[in-house]
This record gives C-alpha cells, structure tokens and sequence, in this order.
C-alpha cells in the first residue's frame, strides 16, 4: 500500500508542496469521472547512489496518454523529468515508486473537458514488494471480465477511468482465493494482468501477448523482451490462447511495482513444477542488476 506521509512534498504544477498541502475539490472532475493520466516510475539504489529507471521512456508514454486524451500538459517532457528527479532528491528516497499524474482540476459538472484545467502532480513514496511475498509466487485464476479495447476505450493510454477494469478482474481473484487475475481479450486470447504484463516460458522459448491482445505496452515488458535477446533467449510477440496458460513451463508477470513475480498456478492448475523456473530466474537477476547499475544498460538509469 502505498502511504504519503506527511513530510513529504508533492509537485504541484511546478511549485513543490506539502503533501499535507496537496489537495483538490471533491467535486473534480477527474475524481467524478477518472478523468486522469498516470504513470508508474520506480529509482533504486544504484552505485551511483539513486537512479530512476527508464525515466525518459515513461514521460514519453505519459505525454502520449496526454494526446490520445487531449490534454495539454502544460510542461514539456524534459521539464516533467527535472520535477521527478526533484521530487525524489526532496522526499530522499532512495528506493521509492513515482506517481505522475495529471487530471482534469476543474468542479463544474458535466462530462465535457474541453476548456477545462489540466493540473500535473508527481509524488513519491518509499516501495518494497507489490505483492506480499514476490519469492513465494502468485496464484492466479482466469478473469471472466474481458481487458477492454480499443472499440471501447483506449488501452494504450494509462489512463485512470481503465484501471477499473483491472480493479474489478482483481477482486474477483481476490474472492477466489486467488493473488491476482489474468485477463483476455474480447476475443479470447490471453492480455494482461490488471497491473501487469505476462509472459509464458514454453521449450526454453519466451513468448508474451502481442498489442493486437489489447495490452498496455508495459516499459518493464520491453525491458524483459531486450534482457532476454541480450541473454540469448528466443523471444515471440503473439497471440497466446488460454489453455497454454495450463501446459507452460514457466510464466511471470512483469510491471514497474510488481518487477518479476513468477506465477505458481492458474485456475488451480501448477505451472511447471510450482516454483521460480529458471529462465524466470535468470531474467529476475538481470532485471534486479539492471535497475541497480551493475550491468551495460546504464542509459536506462537516470541519477538523482
């Protein structure tokens, strides 16, 4: 769970606040109707000290969210880039998890928001572990909600309205006595978790949903896809049904908050022998080395 103390600061359209300080109407807009961009960006001890992981890939994805929505940010991609940089060195935290956000700030009622203020905040807040035991696994189950698409809403944006599709998936696996859901597209092919990418390891070859499955194209996911290539390990993009959900011998998810967190049974099914695999397990070690600088990718960290 993510708790903003109240020491912190937030950045607020440029100006830094208390977090105590940081607030908005209820009646806002974004708050009435998820009218909000987001992105999720983590930093990490490093050698160098703190280093924000693939932050100039991120803000290229949030401005891209801001054009699919029509929203002017009113900062330039550079400059929302210092204010991360910023507010991480301001709250000192070296291992935390980065929330820009821009929404909708204007308490008029009515669906429009042409006309309307867009406010941009980015906050930071000390993060471990997504899940409540990444080495122990997840259990997941099969979601009878679908992963909207693009008839239907945008998914390419990481937008907040989206995310209750993945809340409702999440709490139905919940009530299952499951860790998390997976999710399929309207057609029937495997998509995502709610907050993350999947991937299956099937005859030591690595294999993900493609974008025609309606996913979000994680940076972690990319991150994962160029790990495996610098590995040597054979990578396929496709369309995955959901019964090689049953026979793969390995699977994992892979985000920003839930790294790699390998997936120990779907729908009551074991995947492999139950525990980590060892392709996820040499993909989990480069990651982990990755964000922490001890490997070549260096001009994915950005120092704080």
């Amino acid at each position: 769970m993510l708790i903003m103390e109240s020491r912190k600061y937030v950045w607020v359209n440029g100006v830094l606040v208390e977090s105590k300080n940081a607030k908005v109407h209820v009646l806002t807009h974004s708050l009435q109707y998820g009218s909000g961009i987001f992105e999720g960006i983590r930093s990490y001890s490093s050698s160098e000290g703190t280093s924000i992981f693939r932050l100039k890939d991120h803000m290229k994805r949030f401005e891209n969210s801001a054009r699919i929505y029509s929203m002017n940010l009113g900062f330039t991609a550079h400059e929302l880039e210092d204010a991360v940089v910023e507010i991480v060195r301001k709250n000192k935290d070296r291992d935390c998890y980065i929330r820009p956000f821009a929404f909708v700030d204007d308490t008029r009622i009515g669906l429009g928001t042409q006309g309307k203020k867009i406010s941009v905040v980015i906050a930071s807040v000390p993060f471990g572990s997504y899940f409540d035991d990444k080495e122990k696994g997840v259990k997941c189950v099969v979601s009878s909600w679908r992963r909207i698409n693009s008839s239907i809403m945008p998914p390419e944006a990481k937008a907040s309205a989206n995310y209750l599709n993945s809340s409702t998936a999440s709490l139905e696996a919940k009530n299952a006595g499951a860790d998390e859901a997976i999710l399929l597209s309207s057609n029937g092919y495997v998509a995502e978790g709610p907050g993350e990418n999947i991937f299956l390891v099937n005859g030591g070859k690595l294999l993900t949903p493609s974008k025609d499955a309606d996913i979000l194209l994680g940076i972690t996911r990319d991150t994962i896809i160029k790990l495996a290539e610098f590995k040597g390990i054979e990578v396929e993009e496709r369309n995955v049904h959901r019964e090689e959900l049953y026979t793969a011998d390995e699977m994992f998810f892979a985000g920003t908050a839930a790294e790699i967190t390998h997936i120990t049974s779907v729908d009551k099914r074991k995947v492999g022998n139950g525990k980590k695999g060892p392709i996820t397990r040499i993909l989990a070690e480069e990651y982990s080395n990755t964000v922490h600088g001890k490997t070549d990718f260096k001009e994915w960290l950005t120092e704080v």
